[in-house]
Order: structure tokens, then C-alpha cells, then sequence
């Protein structure tokens, strides 16, 4: 894709040239590969070494969608752990600064404990027989008093500063067990990832040239025979959202970052796993959302698939474990998998869970 930009349209425009019209009525819409004009003949899928290229597509996206789902609680572990260390910082001002207010109330009630000590020597009635001014002496007795309520006080908000702090400090262990235990679950996570991409990887390697090239073939037969049968039920005819200003705002960054690499638990600039891109791309019009594909599941506002318009996200698999950007015209732009770029295909070329709407 060169630079890797595009606009919208321009998109749209390439989408469209990959069109074949569907035998849906009235229907026509660019299918992850060229419509054929015939039954084509069967591509073999077992090569002479052997191997059943189907049955390893199957395994091949067995795979990847497990490092996907490793990915998302990776992902997940990652924002939990960016919280909580945010508010551990939040906790230790707080505790700086009760800290600080409990020295400033203790040198108060010292200072007042003084001045009490130097005019206590003798009883009250003892120094109001003695006293000149009678009067005078009562003015000062009722200041005195309202200095031992004014000290009570004192001593109360001291003690609950003193529980103030202790508090802190007990929320601040919890988060850092918390911040400790999502830390484990990242590198649990990030095993998972390495483990089940090297495994793919691996499968690969053992292909030959050719063999990776019917693989290949195999994957887009079967993305646009998902997209057929999509189609085929008639729900595009049902599809007239239009969309918003924000959605409009996300759908030309998600297209302008078609080309750019798959990483997993990437956010951009330069590469994206599903979720980055989507998250990063409705960021970028102002809305934020959360950042993996089973959170935007649990959190965004559902809409019913012949609702959906351009900028709302299609949430794919029972696990939620992938997500993508609906474009229009039966097509949406998504960062599908290690060794992939973000791209456009349709729709419906994988299982659909539901559809989510960022700005409900």
C-alpha cells in the first residue's frame, strides 16, 4: 500500500474494483477476492509431499485466534496495570499530604498545650480573688475556654487524619498486589502470544512455496464464501445508517492506516493489533473507548446488525476476541493477524458476534 494513507474514498474506490456482483438481488459489494463468473473447479488442497492444506488452514487459524485471545488479556492486564499505578500515585500524594497536615496539627496542639501549661499554675478562683480587674479576668477565662474547645477540635482532626493515612497506606498495599498480580498476567499472557504465533509460524515454515501460495488461495476461498453467504441472506439490502461526524472522523484514520503492519498489542503509529487500531482510531475523533475487543464488547452500547452504520464496531467470535470497523457497503477495515496488514474485507467474512456503537 506504499505509504500506507489513504482516504476514505480512495478506499472505497479499490474495494469497488474488486467487485463481482452477487447472485443476492440488487446487491453488489467488493468480496475479500474477485467474484468468479463460474463454478470454479476445486483447488487441491493436499500437495504431493502429502500435506492436507485445509486441515492445516484450520489449525493455522486454530492459532492465531488463541494468540488473539492471549492478546486481549495481555492487552487487558497492560490498562489494568497503567490504573492501578495511577492510583498508587494518587494514593502517595495523599498520603504526602496528610502527612504533611498531621505535622502541621501536631506543632498547633503543642503550642496550645504550652500555653496552657504557663497559665495553669494556680486555681481559677485562686486567680480571680487575685486579680485587679475582676472583669478582666472573666474576658480571659472565657477565651481560655473557648481555646480548650478550639484544642478538642484540634485533637479530633488529628485523629482522623492519623485514620486518614492509615487508610491510604491500606489502599496503596492493595493496589500494588493488584498491580503486582496483572504484571504476572501480562507475562503469562505474553508466553501464550509468543507461544501460539511461533507455533503458526513454524507450521509455515514447513510449506513449501507453493504450498503457501494454494494456503493462501485456500484463506481467501474461504473468507469470501463466509461474505457470500452474509450477503446472501439479505441483510446489506437492510443496512442505511449514515455516518456520524465522530464515526466519520474514525473510519478516515482506521482507512489511512491500511498497509501498516499487524502487532500484537500495538497502538500505533506504526503497526496495530485489532483493538489498537479501532481504540486509536476513535480516539482520534475525540472519543474514547475501551481498548480490547471484549471490553468494547461488555461496555459499548449494542445495536443490531441491520442498524449498524460507518465508525460502529463488529465484535467477531463467541469469545469476542477480534474486532473491526464497519466502512459501509458491506465492508470494514481491520488489523486480522501476525503477518498481515490492516486491511479491508467484508463484513461478513468472519463469525459475527454483534455490532457495538462507540457514540450512542
Amino acid at each position: 500500500m506504499g505509504s500506507g494513507k489513504r482516504s476514505l474514498t480512495t478506499a472505497a474506490m479499490v474495494l469497488a474494483c474488486a467487485c463481482a456482483v452477487l447472485s443476492a438481488p440488487g446487491v453488489a459489494y467488493a468480496s475479500p477476492t474477485p467474484a468468479p463468473t463460474r463454478t470454479p473447479t476445486p483447488t487441491p488442497t493436499t500437495s504431493s509431499a502429502g500435506k492436507d492444506l485445509e486441515a492445516i488452514r484450520k489449525k493455522l487459524d486454530a492459532l492465531y485466534h488463541d494468540a488473539a485471545v492471549a492478546t486481549d488479556a495481555y492487552n487487558a492486564a497492560e490498562e489494568q496495570a497503567k490504573q492501578q499505578s495511577a492510583e498508587i500515585v494518587d494514593l502517595a500524594r495523599e498520603i504526602v499530604k496528610g502527612q504533611d497536615k498531621l505535622d502541621e496539627l501536631k506543632d498547633r496542639a503543642g503550642a496550645a498545650a504550652r500555653a496552657q501549661y504557663r497559665g495553669g499554675g494556680l486555681p481559677p478562683e485562686m486567680r480571680l480573688w487575685l486579680s485587679d480587674n475582676p472583669q478582666q479576668y472573666l474576658d480571659g477565662a472565657g477565651r481560655v475556654l473557648q481555646g480548650e474547645h478550639a484544642t478538642k477540635g484540634l485533637l479530633a482532626e488529628m485523629t482522623r487524619t492519623q485514620q486518614d493515612l492509615e487508610q491510604y497506606a491500606k489502599d496503596a498495599s492493595a493496589q500494588w498486589q493488584k498491580l503486582e498480580a496483572n504484571r504476572q498476567a501480562k507475562a503469562t499472557a505474553q508466553k501464550e502470544i509468543t507461544k501460539q504465533i511461533a507455533a503458526a509460524e513454524k507450521l509455515e515454515s514447513q510449506l513449501e512455496k507453493k504450498e503457501k501460495e494454494r494456503l493462501a488461495k485456500l484463506e481467501e476461498e474461504a473468507a469470501y464464501k463466509a461474505q457470500t453467504a452474509w450477503l446472501s441472506s439479505g441483510v446489506l439490502a437492510e443496512i442505511s445508517g449514515k455516518a456520524s461526524e465522530q464515526g466519520k472522523k474514525a473510519v478516515k484514520f482506521a482507512t489511512d492506516q491500511i498497509g501498516k503492519p499487524y502487532e500484537w498489542g500495538a497502538e500505533g503509529p506504526g503497526s496495530y493489533d485489532c483493538s489498537g487500531l479501532t481504540s486509536q482510531a476513535w480516539a482520534s475523533a475525540g472519543h474514547g473507548i475501551p481498548r480490547t475487543s471484549q471490553e468494547q464488547w461488555k461496555q459499548l452500547p449494542h445495536v443490531d446488525v441491520k442498524d449498524m452504520r460507518p465508525g460502529d464496531l463488529i465484535i467477531y467470535f463467541d469469545d469476542a476476541s477480534h474486532v473491526a470497523m464497519y466502512i459501509g457497503d458491506g465492508a470494514i477495515v481491520h488489523a486480522p493477524r501476525p503477518g498481515r496488514t490492516v486491511t479491508i474485507t467484508g463484513a461478513g467474512s468472519m463469525p459475527i458476534l454483534g455490532v457495538v456503537r462507540p457514540d450512542a
